[in-house]
């Protein structure tokens, strides 16, 4: 065989099959393992796996697909990296590690969750291959790369995975290259788009109260794409399409037109435009989306003849633009997100003729149109669409969208500004409305066909060429020609068009000019018209201020044409009616301004054109304030730029200086201001991009310092300003020498009060601090400055209970970073004494102990989390000598919590997260507590001050699962022993502490096996205590999370047992309550009751305190806690129906003070008593468990147990509810001790079978007279002895008479502790197997003892309960005078009673003889039962009844023949024994002692002697007739239920024919 060799590339593969390896040395496999492979020989790999490397092992080559890899080196250590691109290793990564927990979801039948990573996987699976294929463009990988990424964070999100944050490309950012602050904003960006995206899938589109979708509403701008597939309508002119958005309950226009010239023919007049007409809605807002209702209107114009019925085309005048209808469609829920369009989804719009709008081509609300589920039937045409909804501007959805949305696609623009306008957004539109005119037919019959004609000119009367725009995607023109209604007084146009940029310096001089124009349908007289009126308005107004927006209602000139035309003969006049009114014609436009250069205010106007007017200057920066907010923030960039050039040429002077700083405190107000909060990035935009003033900068920092200065109110404005203006330049050090102590200053004062003020005031103070710290990360920045910060921690802290405290630690976790040990030494020193120096220590230690216990980030946020660890390991470890006790105590416990954070707990981390974390940070635990055990070895004497104090820490870290730790602070331990052993003599706190610490920790989920043996091996003063401790308390750990109850009351018996041996009460009495909780769970009321005895019986009757133990229980006595806890088991009791017990309480009046409560519990007593007469409680059945093979653990392993059953539980219920606590194990069905192979097997086996239990008569009541209720009673409760007997044959078997070969073998267990107790079972722990063997005729013996018990007891029953119903007891007498073939006591007399059976067992004629006995006693209860049977029988039975009169005189008869007739009078005593018992009646307790008395006599008569043969009877028949007459009499009485006894006669005849039985 060839050697083994190191591989070269071979270093890395995939496992492509299952693979199970044989013996220790071969490694199994499972399909899609990453395996890391060291060695090669023979086609065969030695290896480990990559999620595990203690698992080593050899594996067969050809099972694994190798991967190619690059190796490097971290010192000596090698590192094997995939060759992959990097998004493809982390897809690689994830499916692994969602593979993983794939499989455990389906194990836990989690469905949904199931289905749904599988989905996931499968998407994310294709993606790879793509990525893989190499072939994609870059503007698809791009976007292939945004998907992916995107699915990861959502998987991870709901599969509960560390959030993995990304840069701008999507990369994940490595935590040591990005700064504290950085890291932080990414984790909130990418939570906050997480959290997006899973509401968006949770609620599946589903809209929230305002009714728009999750995802929609995050965005603050929204777009609308529209596709117009087709247009069907058979119009047969030329005739232009114009689309826009439009509100129909305030019936306004929302969106700009998008116009489509459409031919005659049925197709675009550009045949180029076909299947390309497309458009964009932008600058769509949330409140536009809030609207009730939008519609998508089409406004259908069509240009030609006036009236499409005439036929001469010739004569009629073309080119008139016409009304023709306008098609409608809600679309509402598209827009909104209620509805998710498909890209290739077609809606079909309908369209309606003008006719029904009144004379207006726009649509009213009440119309009824279309809705995408109920179409509404159109005259024939309308148009075909694709529509979709889409988040984001123009620039964001051309990226998003490429595939919809291009260069060629049409933008429409909002009418109006969006919510955010953007700097370099500029926009100059006037968007003008033709409202509508009123024009008089003056001396004509008709009304007129009124055309306005608009042109743009200026003061010279000169059209602007080219300066109207009728809608998006069409050049511009002009001219503008209205529509023609036919013969209309009162047109309503509605038409909106755009007048196009003007230069600024040209918009004084022009107006509008509108010319009124009547048309005529022949083309002969058309042209003989001529324009009969016009209009004008002047864009600007006299004080520079745009046309305001609105309405304006303009005057309409009559006069010549030509001299209409002169803007002589107009300009000079007013434009609008409330200057002139005497005119009968109207006509009314819209206007709405959108301009970022154009204002209608005048303040605002004077301010950005200052140098117009220098000598206002001071008057419009003072009236800034008072200009409307949203007229500001329009012109925000111009706004700035005017501030800063106002600044940067009065730079010589400080004229202007305070009242521009104040204008831009008051802009940056403006913005912090929730209203335009979106503003913000605007003006983030803006200094970065357009911030151009250098000068500005030195001047804004000498006016920040003057401003602090000389300020009344020293707000926090300031510094926002500073933020948002002199962040360029704080990476300068003289400028951040100058800024840095004042910004502090101002912080340090602001983070104090932060928990009471405003919210905005908060979240500005952290912005701030956290845009200092990110310009201090930067390498160009001198370190320096973090101690300047780090001052300031005091702050910082102060803070911590305030909403923001995630904010707040990312900025302490960023000054720590950019501290090192100079910083630190520079700080120490700069404290006046040691007392100062302790005093921040102390509040160091406990600042970051807060921080620990306080979950400051989300668990998700890994990377975050172990930055702050890393920076918090590096600025712990006082410098001060072992004398301060309470400074080192902190530490110590500080460490303790830092080690033990569930976040740096590797062992609950998954492999591939394990792995990470190990490569990236290493483990911290390590590192703290190597230093714990350093220090803790320099205490020298002071090391007692840490006892037992510093036990449960030290006991904390040394259960964390890491060999290297657990080794080196373990020896702590024995140091500790060493150093209470030589102060005190004894480590009795030590013992003590590690005791009740380690039940705490060890239940917590701390400890395991490798846990103990190194506890054993290194610290072996412990080992016997503390293994014995460990060993159950990792047995009751196991059991907890168990579904088995019974194992875990198991456990928590062993425990309390534990904890009583070694007298631990107050551990011992902890675990009683818990097992008494177990018990309450399940309603086991009478095991709760005795748990809670076991408490009461180390109390004591008297007034001491209660020990601390039971401080749980409140400020007690003794006396009082036994009480209530006396009441409470009475309680118990009473609810498991165990009267008996609680009758017998021990609560006499001796022992408590409480006359009231004395007399309650005496009532409770008697009741009990009287229960326990009357009331019939079933007998439990008992069934023996053992527990077989290695499978089990070592509490229950080869270890029989006697269970308790419920009431009439049957053996199979009973045995499928123990199969379903241990569904891997294999039932036994065999009763016989299983063999050694069974025993050593690593499976598990149950054997479950019913055992009987012993009766035991307490020693109270031996020589007594009890009522066989009580007899009954102890039969199957207070048992601790078990019997189990298994019929064998022997001998020859007789075919005719089995019973003479059938031997019973008996098993008898014995338990610890007597059933019922504190469990439902107990082990078995003296177990005689086959201890006895009954021969046939012992057998038969014992059998008829049991019938003979079982008829007295049904007599007894039916004497004391009328009500009980009769089958019972005629199923019994049936069963034995009327028998089956081969059935009653025959069967004995054919076995036994034969000449030969004599001859050859000699020995057994006293057995004989008992026998016959026994069969004679039977006579006499059948005589009675029957004689019962006969009084309480039905009419419908007595048939029945009198059949079983006449079989038991024929038994009668026989048995007189076969045993003599001495035994005749049983029937006339059983007889008068009912005769008795039925007639008793209530007579006076005077009797009681003499019936005492007479139950004495009889008990000495019917003592047994051997030597007489009438004394051969069984000695529990000659009790049960005593204890019949007792029970009898106690139970008969009155209605009321008063007991009674017999009366003196008949008592007196009964006492005579018992004195003749035993004669």
């Amino acid at each position: 065989m060839a050697p083994w060799t190191r591989t070269a590339t071979e270093r890395y593969g995939v496992v492509r099959w299952n693979f199970v390896g044989k013996g220790e040395k071969q490694l199994s496999l499972e399909v899609g393992d990453a395996v890391h492979i060291q060695e090669v020989c023979d086609g065969w790999y030695l290896g480990y796996l990559a999620r595990n490397k203690a698992q080593q092992g050899v594996f067969p080559a050809s099972f694994v697909h190798l991967k190619e890899v690059v190796i490097k080196r971290r010192g000596n250590e090698e590192v094997v990296m995939f060759a992959e691109m990097p998004l493809v290793k982390e897809v690689t990564t994830t499916l692994r590690e969602w593979g993983s927990i794939w499989k455990q979801l389906f194990v836990a039948n989690k469905a949904m969750r199931v289905k749904q990573v599988q989905r996931l996987m499968w998407e994310l699976m294709e993606w790879r291959s793509q990525l893989l294929s190499g072939t994609l463009p870059t503007d698809e990988f791009k976007e292939l790369k945004q998907k992916v990424t995107s699915k990861i964070d959502y998987g991870n999100k709901i599969l509960e995975l560390d959030q993995v944050v990304r840069d701008e490309d999507g990369n994940i950012l490595d935590p040591e290259r990005a700064s504290v602050i950085s890291l932080f904003r990414a984790h909130e960006e990418a939570t906050a788009k997480i959290n997006e995206r899973i509401k968006e899938e949770q609620s599946n589109i589903q809209t929230d109260h305002s009714g728009i979708s999750a995802r929609i509403q995050s965005s603050p701008t929204h777009s609308f794409y529209v596709f117009v597939r087709n247009f069907v309508c058979r119009i047969g002119e030329d005739s232009d399409l114009f689309m826009s958005l439009y509100d129909p309950i305030k019936q306004s226009i929302i969106s700009e037109n998008y116009l489509v010239r459409w031919g005659s023919k049925g197709f675009p007049k550009e045949i180029d435009m076909l299947n390309n007409l497309k458009v964009v809605f932008t600058d769509l807002g949330n409140k536009d989306l809030s609207r009730e209702k939008i519609y998508l209107i089409c406004q259908i114009v069509r240009v030609g003849r006036m009236d499409l019925k005439e036929t001469n085309n010739k004569k009629c005048t073309q080119g008139l633009r016409r009304p023709f209808g306008v098609a409608v469609m809600d679309i509402s829920d598209i827009i909104k997100g209620k509805i998710e369009c498909e890209e290739e989804k077609q809606f079909f719009i309908p369209f309606f003729p003008y006719v029904l709008f009144s004379f207006s081509i726009t649509p009213p609300a009440s119309l009824p149109f279309s809705s995408l589920r109920h179409p509404v039937t159109s005259v024939g045409g309308g148009l075909w669409v694709t529509m979709k909804a889409l988040v984001g501007d123009i620039v964001q959805i051309r990226k998003e969208y490429p595939h919809l949305v291009d260069r060629s696609t049409v933008v429409a623009r909002k009418l109006g500004f969006p919510e955010i306008i953007m700097p370099g957004d500029v926009r100059n539109d006037i968007y003008l409305t033709l409202q509508g005119g009123d024009f008089d037919k003056y001396n004509k019959t008709t009304q007129k066909n009124v055309e306005v004609i608009m042109w743009v000119c200026d003061e010279e009367g000169k059209v602007i060429q080219n300066s109207i725009c009728l809608g998006a995607g069409e050049k511009a023109v002009s001219e503008y020609r209205s529509v023609i209604y036919y013969q209309v007084k009162q047109p309503r146009w509605m038409e909106t068009f755009k007048v196009r940029v003007i230069p600024l310096e040209e918009m004084h001089k022009i107006h509008l000019r509108f010319m009124f124009r009547h048309r005529s349908s022949q083309e002969s007289k058309d042209k003989s018209e001529k324009n009969f009126a016009m209009a004008f308005v002047r864009l600007m107004k006299e004080d520079g201020t745009v046309l305001q927006d609105g309405l304006h209602d303009l005057v309409v000139f009559k006069g010549d044409s030509k001299r209409m035309e002169d803007v002589n003969s107009y300009l000079s006049l007013p434009s609008t009616r409330h200057h002139h009114v005497s005119s009968r014609d109207s006509f009314t436009i819209s206007t709405l301004v959108c301009s970022t250069k154009l204002t209608q205010n005048v303040s605002l106007l004077g301010l950005l054109k200052w140098r117009t007017r220098p000598e206002l200057l001071r008057k419009n920066l003072e009236k800034l304030k008072v200009i409307d907010g949203e007229e500001v923030v329009k012109f925000l960039q111009d706004t700035l730029d005017a501030l800063f050039n106002i600044m940067m040429e009065h730079s010589q002077t400080d004229d202007y200086d305070i009242l521009v700083f104040d204008a831009l405190i008051h802009i940056i107000g403006l913005i912090a201001d929730r209203k335009f909060q979106h503003f913000n990035t605007v003006l983030e935009a803006y200094i970065k991009q357009h911030f151009s003033a250098t000068l500005a900068y030195n001047k804004n920092i000498y006016i920040c310092l003057l401003y602090y200065c000389v300020s009344d109110v020293k707000s926090l404005t300031l510094c926002l300003l500073v933020k948002s203006l002199t962040m360029c330049v704080f990476a300068s050090s003289e400028c951040r020498d100058v800024l840095l102590p004042m910004m502090l200053r101002e912080l340090s004062g602001a983070l104090v009060s932060m928990a009471d003020g405003p919210h905005d005031e908060r979240r500005n103070s952290l912005e701030l601090l956290n845009n200092i710290l990110e310009v201090l990360s930067r390498d160009s920045v001198v370190r320096h400055t973090a101690m300047l910060l780090f001052k300031h921690r005091v702050s910082v802290g102060s803070c911590l209970s305030s909403c923001k405290i995630s904010r707040v630690v990312a900025c302490m976790t960023a000054i720590l970073s950019q501290m090192d040990d100079r910083h630190y030494a520079t700080y120490i020193e700069t404290f006046s004494g040691t007392t100062d120096l302790v005093d921040f220590l102390m509040e160091s230690f406990l600042l970051f102990k807060d921080l620990i216990g306080k979950h400051v980030y989300p668990s998700d946020w890994m990377a975050m989390i172990m930055v702050q660890n890393r920076y918090n390991t590096a600025s712990t470890g006082p410098g001060l000598g072992p004398s301060t006790f309470p400074l080192w105590n902190n530490y110590f416990h500080l460490a303790v919590a830092f080690i033990t954070q569930e976040s740096l707990q590797l062992q609950h981390f998954s492999p591939t997260k394990r792995n990470k974390t190990l490569a990236k940070y290493g483990d911290m635990r390590r590192l703290i507590g190597f230093s714990i055990r350093d220090i803790w070895y320099k205490l020298g004497s002071h090391k007692i001050c840490f006892i037992p104090g510093m036990v449960g820490p030290i006991l904390e870290m040394t259960l964390i699962p890491e060999e290297e730790l657990r080794r080196a602070t373990i020896p702590i331990f024995f140091d500790m022993i060493t150093c209470e052993h030589a102060h005190s003599g004894n480590f009795q706190k030590f013992e003590d502490e590690i005791i009740l610490k380690l039940d705490h920790e060890v239940e917590g989920g701390g400890g395991d096996e490798r846990y103990m043996q190194l506890l054993e091996t290194m610290c072996s003063t412990l080992s016997a205590l503390v293994k014995g401790l460990l060993i159950r308390l990792l047995d009751y750990r196991t059991v907890m999370s168990d579904d088995s109850r019974n194992n875990r009351m198991s456990c928590t018996v062993n425990l309390l047992n534990f904890y009583k041996d070694i007298n631990r009460e107050g551990m011992y009495i902890r675990y009683l309550y818990k097992l008494r909780d177990l018990h309450l769970d399940v309603e086991n009321y009478t095991e709760a009751a005795y748990t809670l005895l076991l408490h009461s019986r180390l109390l004591k009757w008297s007034d001491e305190m209660c020990s601390p133990q039971f401080e749980f229980h409140g400020s007690q006595t003794q006396r009082q806690l036994k009480e209530t806890l006396y009441d409470t088991i009475i309680d118990y009791f009473d609810k498991g129906k165990w009267l008996h017990t609680s009758a017998h309480l021990n609560l006499s009046s001796d022992h408590i003070l409480c006359l009231s409560l004395c007399l309650s519990l005496q009532e409770k007593q008697a009741k009990f008593y009287e229960n326990i007469m009357k009331i019939l409680r079933p007998k439990p059945d008992y069934f023996a468990v053992g527990f077989y093979g290695q499978g089990y653990p070592p509490f229950l392993r080869d270890k029989v147990f006697i269970h308790r059953g419920k009431e009439y539980e049957r053996r199979e219920d009973f045995q499928n509810q123990l199969m379903s606590q241990f569904p891997s194990a294999v039932r036994l069905n065999t009763t016989t001790i299983p063999g050694e192979d069974i025993r050593n097997s690593p499976l598990q086996y149950i054997q479950c079978f019913t055992v009987q239990p012993v009766l035991e008569i307490p020693p109270r009541l031996k020589n007594k007279p009890v009522p066989d209720q009580i007899i009954n009673f102890y039969k199957s409760n207070y048992v601790q002895r078990f019997h189990y007997s298994r019929p064998v044959r022997k001998g020859p078997v007789d075919p005719n008479n089995e019973f003479v070969s059938m031997w019973i073998e008996r098993t008898t267990f014995t338990t610890v502790y007597k059933l019922p107790g504190i469990l439902r079972w107990f082990e078995a722990t003296d177990l005689k197997h086959v201890s006895t063997t009954l021969s046939p005729l012992e057998n038969a013996i014992e059998t008829m003892e049991s019938t003979n018990e079982k008829i007295l007891t049904l007599i007894n029953q039916y004497q004391a309960d009328w009500s009980l119903p009769i089958n019972p007891l005629s199923m019994l007498l049936n069963g034995i005078v009327d028998p089956a073939v081969m059935g009653g006591f025959a069967k004995y007399e054919k076995a036994f009673f034969t000449e030969e059976y004599t001859q050859q067992h000699q020995e057994d004629r006293d057995k004989l003889l008992r026998l016959k006995d026994l069969i004679a006693w039977q006579i006499p209860l059948l005589g009675a039962g029957i004689s019962l049977h006969g009084k309480r029988v039905s009419d419908d039975l007595r048939p029945f009844h009198e059949r079983m009169e006449e079989c038991f005189k024929q038994l009668r008869k026989k048995v007189e023949k076969e045993y003599g007739s001495n035994f005749t009078f049983f029937l006339p005593w059983s007889l008068l024994l009912c005769c008795s018992v039925t007639t008793l009646s209530v007579t006076s307790t005077v009797l009681q002692p003499f019936y005492l008395y007479l139950d004495m006599i009889l008990f000495n008569l019917f003592q047994p002697d051997l030597d007489d043969r009438k004394s051969t009877r069984p000695r529990s028949m000659l009790r049960s007739i005593r204890q019949s007459i007792i029970s009898i009499s106690s139970l008969q009485g009155s209605e009321c239920g008063t007991p009674t006894k017999l009366h003196a006669d008949r008592y007196h005849t009964i006492y005579m024919i018992l004195c003749v039985l035993t004669r």
